[in-house]
């Protein structure tokens, strides 16, 4: 699937008492934004009426989720451990059980149960993937529970951005941006406009749910 970093990431046989203060200072991920920024092309390109606010909502959290494995650094768990960043959390079980979860809740996210369990599960997919394209930091867990291995794509363009907001405002922030720009945030706005033409270029256009959504058309005008 990817480059492995398993010979750093055998589970251990306890929490590590106290992380390297190093590890916690210069470890980087993509920022927020470029993770949010696939269930917002999606949500563009589809339209109010396969992906309701709600939803929309809903899957821009389930595509930040993951990244709230960061408290285990001050919990002093091991970043190698399975609970330690980008462990469990960026698995495909994890965003398995956010889709289950969306289908439970469809109808208070105003949706159908198919549409809530594919758009969830595709932006919370997307997170674990997109870290796996970074040049930094451990691999993620995407097999867990059934491998501890950590994996890395075999092409690592994205650069990694440090979790500290003062490094991300510097010289080395800057470089982050533009990375994400060009590799993150580019691709989601030409698939959420290459989605929105073909919503547009069809007379009707069918929901994930079955219903219809007709284009509106222009008035006409009297001779």
């Amino acid at each position: 699937m990817g480059r492995s970093a398993s010979h750093a990431c055998r589970y251990p046989t306890s929490f590590s008492l106290r992380p390297p203060l190093k590890m916690i200072r210069e470890h980087k991920v993509p920022t927020i934004f470029s993770h949010v920024a696939v269930p917002l092309a999606l949500g563009f390109g589809l339209g109010r009426g396969a992906v309701p606010t709600r939803l929309l909502v809903a899957g821009v959290v389930a595509a930040a989720l993951p990244d709230l494995d960061v408290l285990a650094f001050r919990l002093n768990v091991a970043y190698s451990h399975a609970l330690g960043h980008r462990g469990f959390s960026h698995s495909l079980v994890f965003a398995l059980a956010l889709a289950l979860l969306a289908l439970a809740w469809a109808p208070s996210l105003r949706s159908s149960r198919f549409a809530a369990f594919i758009f969830l599960g595709l932006a919370a997919v997307s997170h674990p993937l997109l870290d796996m394209f970074t040049n930094g930091g451990l691999g993620v867990a995407l097999w867990w529970p059934w491998s501890a291995e950590r994996f890395f794509a075999p092409w690592p363009v994205i650069e990694v951005s440090p979790l500290s907001l003062h490094r991300l405002f510097s010289v080395r922030g800057v470089a982050v941006i533009k990375s994400e720009l060009l590799w993150v945030c580019l691709p989601a706005v030409v698939v959420g406009f290459a989605l929105l033409a073909l919503r547009a270029s069809s007379p009707t256009s069918r929901c994930w749910g079955g219903c219809t959504i007709k284009p509106r058309s222009l008035p006409e005008l009297e001779p």
